[in-house]
């Protein structure tokens, strides 16, 4: 039986604590959309995507209205679109990131992701048509995203991957330099992709996945921060990680009953729900004030790798309790952009690059949502990604990059995307060259602790 008092505390979490459910996607598997004739490949995914999503939109305001939970976007991810097209005599993949945006439009979604190449232990043909498609792609439409995954525990880092990525993210940041280069907040660069993530911009339909499933994200960490403001400033680390459990938990159940209701009225298997404190620009919504809560004046300051290690660890603790499918990325996400309290640091310089390089280690995935200057080179940036992916690779972890040379912008000033996407200041990068390590491509290889058979 749920309680009065555990009804009113929900109720307080949505309307004061910045509580929702951040996502539902709707996962489809395209993979017999595939077709020799481009056109055809890409008329076929617009009308299964179409077809299998169309619900979508009104489910989720349903759901809402009838519980009453901020269900903040829709999305649809799809089976990674260089495994679908590399059926297509075609040399230009734009074609079906244009039949993405057409379902997206159609069926009335924020965001569908899945412009995507796995390509950790190598490239096919499809990989490097769709990787030197991505610039164009998302330059010409608004809701789609991409993703590449470079390296992974069991195969190593692809450099030539990396390198090319690093290549790709500055055509990108050309190509949409109009808009403060905002191509580059739709792309990102994993390792150790995960199959099942709801949140952008790293969603696709992994190929272990069914025909289709519905996943949910869950976000509050403006419910943890006040959790803990219950907290005197001499409670210990147990009374700090065992707050943050049960916050978690009653997050994840929250989440778990959207997540099935959805899946009830969609026809469509549950999947699983990402408890992951994903922070927004609003404030009070701050994955970093959450770690300042804990007794740092500033988050970046000393001892911040170590708040975000606990804070991590409980929420998964506390997520796993209330849900057998917790999935995704669950845990802290810290998206620079994203983030009141993150900007804040950044700007008055305590929080720099190199620690949030250190904090991404214990959060749940890596460098997000960070501009850098517009005249930083290519091959830093590809050094930026090869530096992430090797904590990912020797940790077995995911981590990715999604990194904004800001065209046209330099340290002190900052990149405006509005909405979710926020507002990020400029960050600096060593100036000194990483040409010669990056052109030496091949691959690095695994770490001996991959050998687990």
């Amino acid at each position: 039986m749920i309680s009065a008092h555990e009804v009113m505390q929900t109720l307080e979490m949505f309307d004061h604590q910045h509580l929702d459910v951040r996502t539902i996607t709707l996962g489809i598997s395209l993979q017999d959309c595939a077709h020799p004739v481009a056109k055809i490949a890409a008329q076929r995914i617009y009308d299964k995507i179409t077809h299998t999503a169309e619900r979508l939109p009104q489910v989720s305001h349903d759901i809402s209205r009838q519980f009453g939970v901020p269900i903040i976007n829709r999305r649809i991810s799809v089976t990674p679109i260089a495994q679908v097209a590399a059926a297509s005599e075609t040399e230009d993949y734009v074609i079906f990131a244009q039949a993405l945006q057409r379902a997206a439009d159609t069926v009335g979604v924020d965001f569908i992701g899945g412009f995507s190449a796995l390509v950790h232990k190598g490239m096919t043909r499809a990989d490097e048509k769709l990787i030197r498609s991505i610039p164009e792609a998302l330059a010409v439409t608004k809701n789609v995203c991409s993703s590449v995954n470079v390296g992974s525990t069991r195969a190593g880092i692809n450099m030539d991957a990396v390198r090319l990525m690093g290549e790709i993210i500055k055509l990108t940041a050309e190509r949409t330099k109009d808009d403060d280069g905002l191509g580059c907040a739709k792309l990102v660069v994993f390792a150790n992709a995960v199959e099942d993530n709801p949140f952008m911009a790293g969603a696709f339909h992994g190929v272990g996945e069914g025909e289709s499933v519905v996943n949910v994200g869950v976000s509050g960490p403006g419910v943890v921060k006040h959790a803990l403001e219950k907290l005197t400033t001499t409670a210990s680390f147990d009374d700090v990680a065992e707050t943050i459990k049960k916050t978690a938990f009653q997050i994840t159940r929250m989440g778990q009953l959207v997540a099935r209701e959805a899946s009830k009225r969609l026809n469509v298997p549950f999947g699983i729900v990402d408890l992951s404190l994903a922070p927004t620009p609003a404030r009070g919504d701050s994955v970093a004030r959450i770690l300042e809560e804990m007794g740092l004046e500033v988050c970046g300051t000393h001892g911040t790798t170590a708040a975000l290690a606990l804070l991590n660890d409980a929420v998964k603790k506390g997520g796993v309790m209330a849900s057998s499918h917790v999935g995704g990325l669950s845990g802290a996400f810290i998206p620079v952009s994203e983030d009141e309290g993150m900007i804040a640091a950044v700007e008055n310089g305590t929080l720099t690059l190199e620690k949030l390089e250190a904090m991404t280690c214990v959060c749940s995935v890596g460098l997000d949502m960070i501009a850098v200057p517009g005249d930083t080179s290519a091959q830093t940036l590809s050094a930026i990604i090869a530096d992430e992916a090797a904590i990912g690779v020797v940790n077995n972890k995911t981590t990715a990059v999604r990194v904004i040379p800001a065209p046209g912008k330099t340290v002190g000033d900052s990149v405006s995307f509005g909405g979710l996407l926020g507002t990020a200041p400029v960050m600096p990068v060593h100036n000194e060259s990483s040409e010669v390590f990056i052109h030496r491509g091949g691959r690095i290889p695994a770490p001996l602790h991959s050998l687990r058979n």
